[in-house]
């Protein structure tokens, strides 16, 4: 009932029915981030949205009750990459690193003789940030410019792109056409809060603008079909269409998505175009999951699906509906339906409340939380009555069920990572709640409140980090009092406002806060950096080290944090620990201009002015426009008898000295 592909005879029946193809097979994979089902015309939304992708799906295959496992951006990938459960692959949050044990989609048709490239549109799906660690697995190209976004920088040079950046730079890949055939992913992250769609689609939906993130990317895919047309690659192209989740927008309370299994975050958009110059529509309702997406590709172009792969090829239902009898459609349709898992364990990692699990079987779905909800799909879409009590033998069956899912299609052999200062920094710039820290699994299965009974608090929370984020302090700092007044043992609620009031330069008010959040996660890097940079201007140096010997204890190739403890020392006259601690930072980043700029200038005094050299030399090359850089460098140059490079560069640092003041 739960588990596993057709068997292999089914398989080549199924293959058998399909066309066969002279040419090979492109796979083009396009995944919407936060895209509601019920968005979609093709999905019987009347806002028209969607007119290309309307158009495309008249030519595929649509799966009308496709559902997610994860309302989350990077473990719902590693599910449709994968082909496996969350419970499974163990990326069940944002940061949690793909196993190379794992049966991976890009990989395999790789080693297939497929070019891969992917073009991303957001930094939680990069894996050199963090967010998607081991997901450039088997990819010769995977293109995420993104960075930590610097105080007034725009979130569309740093930390996401818009659509038409990810379409633009996957047609320059094209634009040298592969020999052989070519497996393209496409990530648009537009609809992600905060919705801000571009001109024209910000004026045209003021009112809506989630509708119009949703608009404009179907502007960019259409143009993104457009070209494969004129290039002719679309026709013999399969071509993947489905959303990660979908987003609440305040049903059953929540604004955005992570925090509840409701359909509004777990019922995507799905369609499958096959490839053939006359491909026919179908509409399928029976009832499928994104775990079924990578097996379905690998059957099309005729690749064996690893054993590990736990989803089922799609392939037999084309077939089955394909050939259905009008008359029996909706047994039919009853008789296909897969049994659908859903999980998130975000309450548990951001707020300490509940996981939550689903079970979406027959008419019925059931939640397992503190406080067990059972709806009838049937006779109430939208789950507002909660059957449970007046249903509990189904509750029991439907908690069963659930469980002995879970114990066939999990493995307990993956331990949960501690993020990075970095890493938690760059998630919390895309308004997820990550402390950085985790617990032992073991922990994990006890039970916290309920997130029904503390909605209001995640959706105040996700708001104020966004006001973080856009640097609007003042604004997000009440919301954070807020929060800490309804419940004061929220971790990160404690450390971002501290770090609103650091960021503000009122130090003394950010102490208490940071003191709060390193007794709550002693496990966390930017807790004890953000309290020992407090502690350092408000002028305990003392306590300032240890908070940053903490925070480098729990992330010792931080070159950041390196130089952070290094200055600490300087301050403290502990000259030698001081030039360890920069030699250390430059050895894991020989650009970070502050340890170039405080070690040359720290060897200078040290009477080194031959070793100092090439630092100070670096420091202008990395930040020209620093005064104290060049005037250090013009220092240097003067002992060593180089007066001319001595008068020069005395000079630039007046200049730009001068140019500085207001």
């Amino acid at each position: 009932m739960f588990l596993g592909r057709p068997l292999l005879g089914a398989l080549l029946l199924a293959s058998a029915s399909l066309p066969s193809f002279a040419k090979p097979v492109n796979i083009i994979l396009i995944t919407l981030d936060t895209t509601r089902a019920d968005r979609m015309g093709f999905l019987n939304s009347k806002s028209g949205l969607t007119p290309n992708l309307d158009s495309l799906a008249r030519q595929s295959t649509v799966f009308a009750s496709a559902y997610a496992q994860v309302p989350l951006t990077t473990p719902s990938h590693a599910t449709i990459l994968t082909g496996t459960y969350p419970q499974f692959n163990h990326v069940s949050d944002l940061g949690f690193s793909l196993s190379t044990d794992l049966p991976y989609l890009p990989d395999i048709v790789r080693q297939h003789g497929y070019r891969t490239a992917a073009f991303v549109g957001s930094q939680v799906l990069d894996p050199k940030s963090g967010g998607a660690p081991g997901f450039d697995r088997g990819f010769e190209r995977y293109d995420a410019p993104f960075h930590l976004r610097a105080p007034r920088e725009d979130r569309y040079q740093s930390v996401e792109r818009r659509g038409m950046m990810v379409v633009n730079s996957a047609l320059a890949w094209l634009n040298q056409p592969p020999q052989t055939p070519f497996f393209l992913w496409l990530h648009f992250y537009d609809p992600h809060d905060p919705y801000d769609p571009p001109a024209p689609f910000k004026a045209r939906y003021a009112a809506l603008p989630y509708d119009g993130e949703i608009a404009y990317v179907d502007f960019a895919i259409g143009k993104l079909l457009t070209a494969l047309r004129s290039r002719g690659l679309y026709d013999q192209s399969l071509i993947v269409v489905v959303a990660d989740h979908g987003e609440a927008l305040g049903e059953h309370g929540e604004r955005s998505h992570g925090l509840f299994l409701y359909d509004e975050t777990l019922h995507v958009p799905l369609l499958v175009k096959l490839p053939g110059a006359s491909p026919t529509h179908l509409r399928i309702e029976s009832r499928v999951g994104l775990v079924d997406i990578a097996p379905t590709v690998l059957q099309q172009v005729g690749i064996p699906a690893p054993a590990a792969m736990q989803g089922r090829s799609l392939l037999e239902l084309v077939k089955s509906n394909a050939s259905r009898n009008p008359k029996t459609a909706k047994s039919d349709v009853l008789a296909q339906d897969r049994s659908q898992y859903a999980e998130t364990d975000y309450p548990y990692r951001a707020f300490g409340w509940s996981s939550l699990r689903s079970w979406r079987t027959g008419k019925y779905l059931y939640i397992d939380a503190p406080k067990p909800e059972l709806y009838d799909r049937s006779l109430d879409p939208g789950a507002t009555q909660n059957l449970v009590n007046s249903a509990s033998s189904v509750a029991a069956t439907m908690a069963a069920q659930l469980e002995e899912f879970r114990r066939k299609t999990g493995r307990s052999d993956k331990a949960d990572p501690v993020l990075t200062a970095h890493q938690v920094q760059q998630l919390q710039a895309l308004g997820y709640v990550s402390s950085g820290s985790s617990k032992p699994e073991a922990e994990e299965k006890e039970r916290g409140p309920d997130p029904k009974d503390k909605v209001e608090i995640a959706n105040l929370l996700h708001q104020a980090l966004l006001e973080a984020e856009e640097e609007h302090y003042r604004e997000a700092i009440p919301l954070f009092e807020q929060i800490l007044k309804a419940d004061p043992n929220i971790a990160l609620a404690n450390l971002q406002l501290g770090r609103a009031w650091n960021n503000l330069e009122e130090y003394s008010k950010a102490v208490p806060w940071l003191q709060k959040a390193v007794e709550l996660t002693p496990q966390s890097a930017e807790a004890h950096y953000q309290l020992g940079a407090a502690l350092g201007e408000t002028g305990d140096w003392a306590g300032s080290t240890k908070q940053l010997e903490a925070a480098v204890a729990q992330d010792p190739t931080s070159d950041d944090l390196l130089f952070s403890l290094g200055s600490a020392y300087e301050e403290l006259d502990r000259t030698s620990d001081a030039i360890t601690q920069y030699q250390a930072a430059l050895a894991n980043n020989p650009d970070n201009f502050r340890a170039n700029l405080f070690l040359g200038r720290l060897l200078a005094v040290q009477d080194r002015p031959k070793d100092a050299l090439p630092l100070l030399q670096k420091a202008v090359t990395l930040e020209p426009q620093s005064a104290d850089a060049h005037k250090f460098l013009g220092n240097v140059y003067t002992v060593l008898g180089e007066l001319e490079k001595a008068r020069l560069e005395q000079n630039e640092a007046q200049r730009l000295k001068a140019l500085a003041q207001p």
